[in-house]
């Protein structure tokens, strides 16, 4: 199994940046991030999943299930027991929606008059503006949809082989069909690792539909996850809202007939120890804190196996690659706890493995009876892979780590699990950020990220050797396909960037090579140039030493990847797009796109700032701007806007920020302290009152905040600190850019409340400064007199956090048509806004 597995279960205030969306599976993608364990990563991140090999189907196009997490479902559920008539429906997704009753969070929507005032006023608001807009809105939501039919629908949805059986997921549909071995072996010689969708040739004509998801009574559900037991007698699915974060868990007995043995509400991850024993944790509040385990033989019953007591920690599920164990894994940002449950004897109690220390975050993998252990134990307090082993004896330590600058390896005894017999066996070199890691029969791979390159590193057990591969240039993102044989020759993985939609690799581990898909299902993009940055970030501060009050600055150098068309005449007229988040460690999300792309085509540029607060250069990148150093982010942000003007990308008027969720502390941020800068900002569900929100702990997530914020109730420099550079506390009258909101009544990461007062607050101070100086004369966009910025806000009913991320893509969202309107509405006031500009410049010369 993957080590990417872990994905979902991170927790940050921002929910979705950069995160796909394919099975919401359980992984360590986040955790390689330095992120906690938590539901609060659900959907970016942005960002890339790449999901565990035993359940690596990814949802299509699906609608959503219009139930709440805290009422009862009114769809006509299939009880347990009934019997599905699997073989005879249609995959077609149509039926009509069920009205559930949805809990209102107090946390989100509340009694309070002011707040109805204020939402009232801000939906009379948009109402009014939005046929501002109608018409760009559709011509480009009409080329979405044309660039996703081109680029995705290719793709096919990946499938799940167990033994000769291949399991797929279809529009809301489950579909088995039988593996063609001799087809796959003639394409593995021929070297067309991909011919066909995945790397399992089947008879698609011949492939049996299960069941779909309006036979189990959820007509508008997507599917989630889904886990099948050893000896496929169970498959276990959860069903998803958009409007609420939290799933149904349904087990089905497979068979001639399909059978509705259980189902479980608020589930967030699931595992099979056994044929008949399945493991799971319950999420409430936006927290998951205990295990279950429900078995289904001839006695079945439900016991609690594990209660995380600890507020802070957030607590998943997953099974080693070769199934040996399943791991109940207890995370928050900065430290981890592993407990083992063996699935030879899955009613044993839960082993530990090493019991949680600050600091030390960790994850278990198995092989050939050994325990491998990634980690951030020891110095530097980056990830190194850590094993049980005696082989090591045979390795050449001096001659590997000349090799490999900061790499060692070593061993710890089989017998102690404990952290005082870790020994490194792998560290990664400075600046270098561990994607992500598979563990194969006589291989392991580490995907690593240098200085915005990629690279594969593969580590052999049977050489003892390390091999490094560089993977091409244009590439930002990859992911894993699933593997579910540890003795696959073969590793099978996608790259992308926001502009070229995935291309699928393999690396032999015969042949020693990398070798690109022979057929060309997906072009590579011909008309991009990318081009990475470095920015020098200047701050200057005061320090006191032996009495002296000293002068001095930071000049870290903040990448950057820029995209633009070939043609590179008149860059300076262009408009650009700046994209930044910086926070909990999360990269930015660089996956394709069909929006980046369609921007490409039109002349803009895109430029993707990896400010420190994320995790593009390991760990210490994240704890460099995190806490007390979250001004550092803001500061490399104006170092990275400043370098592409100075280098003739774009100018200030023709310059638009983008970013979502806690990527808005530093877009609200830049906004007050450098509004000169932009034009215009777009943001999706943004973090903009960080000190309030922190000071209410009641909110769900308040506490597990404190790891990345800070704690302002017990620390008074905390709370200065954030009020620093707190979005709405800094709003002043100044000429402000134009600001694109988009929010949703029922999100439970980022109060709507807060949302409202700050697009009040600075809609006021806007006015205020232009009433000040409305006998100015329009000169120029740098002073521009009474010029007042649009403030739009555009509040959605439906719709929760997770899939509010400007960096999604429309084919990982779970409904197209809505997600194309959304972008297609951004893109649009950005267009307008920027030819606004073009407009008054163009009028103020004709005065003078």
């Amino acid at each position: 199994m993957s080590i990417s597995c872990l994905l979902h279960v991170y927790k940050f205030q921002a929910g979705c940046q950069e995160m796909k969306v394919r099975m919401c599976c359980a992984g360590l993608r986040n955790l390689l991030q330095g992120l906690s364990f938590s539901a609060k990563y659900y959907c970016k991140h942005n960002l890339p999943q790449t999901v565990c090999p035993h359940s690596k189907i990814g949802p299509k196009k699906c609608h959503i299930l219009n139930c709440s997490k805290s009422t009862s479902c009114t769809h006509r559920t299939a009880p347990p027991g009934s019997v599905l008539p699997c073989r005879f429906f249609s995959c077609k997704q149509e039926g009509t929606k069920v009205t559930s009753k949805r809990k209102q969070n107090t946390s989100i929507v509340t009694s309070d008059l002011l707040h109805k005032n204020l939402l009232k006023s801000e939906q009379k608001n948009w109402n009014s503006i939005s046929p501002t807009y109608k018409a760009m809105t559709k011509r480009i939501k009409e080329k979405l949809k044309e660039l996703h039919n081109m680029y995705t629908l290719n793709s096919g949805s990946q499938r799940m082989r167990l033994g000769e059986n291949v399991y797929f997921e279809e529009n809301g549909c489950i579909l088995l069909a039988k593996a063609d071995d001799g087809s796959f072996a003639n394409i593995l010689q021929d070297r067309i690792f991909f011919a066909i969708s995945f790397f399992y040739i089947i008879g698609e004509g011949n492939a049996e539909i299960l069941f779909s998801v309006e036979n189990l009574g959820f007509s508008d559900a997507f599917i989630q996850r889904i886990r099948i037991s050893p000896d496929q007698r169970y498959m276990a699915i959860s069903l998803k809202s958009e409007n609420s974060e939290e799933a149904t868990c349904i087990i089905l007995k497979l068979g001639n007939l399909v059978v509705v043995e259980k189902v479980i509400p608020s589930v967030f991850s699931f595992e099979w120890a056994a044929n008949d024993v399945l493991y799971y944790t319950t999420q409430k509040n936006l927290k998951c804190q205990n295990v279950f385990m429900t078995t289904f033989t001839y006695q079945k019953h439900t016991k609690l196996v594990y209660t995380e007591q600890d507020s802070r920690f957030f607590v998943d599920l997953y099974c080693t690659k070769d199934r040996r164990f399943l791991t109940i894994n207890s995370n928050s940002k900065t430290s981890s706890e592993v407990w083992l449950v063996d699935c030879r004897h899955p009613f044993e109690p839960p082993a530990l493995v090493q019991a949680r220390t600050p600091g030390v975050i960790y994850h278990i993998e198995h092989r050939k009876d050994q325990l491998y252990i990634l980690t951030t134990y020891g110095e530097p307090a980056e990830y190194k892979a850590i094993l049980t082993d005696n082989y090591i004896h045979r390795i050449n330590l001096d001659t590997y780590c000349r090799s490999y600058r900061n790499s060692k390896l070593m061993k710890a005894p089989v017998a102690s699990s404990g952290k005082e017999s870790w020994q490194l066996v792998y560290a990664l070199g400075k600046k270098t950020k561990l994607v992500d890691f598979e563990m194969f029969s006589d291989d392991c791979i580490m995907f690593l990220k240098n200085a915005g390159h990629l690279y594969l590193n593969v580590i052999s057990f049977v050489s003892h050797s390390v091999q490094s591969i560089k993977l091409p240039t244009w590439a930002c993102e990859f992911e894993l396909e699933s593997h579910p044989e540890l003795t696959t020759s073969t590793c099978y993985f996608q790259l992308s960037s926001p502009v070229q939609p995935p291309k699928r690799f393999a690396y032999s581990f015969k042949e020693n090579n990398l070798i690109e898909q022979a057929v060309q299902e997906v072009p590579i993009i011909t008309n991009c140039h990318t081009t990475r940055l470095l920015a020098k970030s200047k701050i200057f501060a005061m320090s006191l030493i032996v009495k002296l009050l000293l002068l001095f600055q930071d000049e870290t150098l903040v990448p950057i990847t820029v995209f633009h068309n070939k043609n590179s005449k008149g860059l300076h007229r262009r408009p650009l797009l700046v994209h930044v988040y910086g926070a909990y460690g999360i990269d930015l999300n660089m996956s394709f796109k069909e929006e980046k792309l369609m921007l490409i085509e039109e002349g803009w540029i895109l430029a993707y700032c990896h400010v420190r607060g994320g995790g593009e250069q390991g760990l210490g990148w994240h704890r460099d701007g995190c806490q007390h150093n979250k001004l550092k982010g803001l500061h490399d942000l104006r170092a990275c806007i400043r370098l592409l003007h100075l280098l003739g990308f774009s100018q200030p008027k023709h310059t638009a920020l983008a970013a979502a969720s806690a990527g808005g502390v530093l877009a609200g941020a830049l906004s007050n302290t450098d509004p000169a800068l932009i034009r215009a900002m777009v943001l999706q569900a943004p973090f903009v009152d960080v000190l309030n929100t922190m000071m209410k702990t009641h909110l769900p997530l308040t506490i597990e905040e404190q790891e990345e914020w800070g704690n302002p109730l017990e620390d008074e420099k905390c709370m200065k600190y954030i009020k620093s550079y707190c979005p709405y506390q800094n709003i002043k009258p100044q000429c402000y850019p134009s600001v694109f909101i988009t929010a949703y009544e029922n999100d439970e990461r980022i109060p709507l409340t807060g949302i409202l007062q700050y697009v009040q607050k600075l809609r006021k101070a806007a006015l205020d400064h232009a009433s000040r100086t409305s006998k100015k004369v329009i000169t120029s966009f740098i002073v521009p007199g009474h010029w007042i910025p649009n403030i739009i806000l555009d509040v959605h009913a439906n719709g929760s956090h997770c899939d509010s991320s400007w960096e999604h893509s429309l084919n990982e969202v779970w409904s197209l048509y809505c997600t194309a309107l959304k972008v297609a509405r951004h893109i649009a006031f950005l267009n307008r806004e920027l030819e606004e500009v073009c407009h008054l410049q163009h009028h103020s010369k004709s005065c003078q």
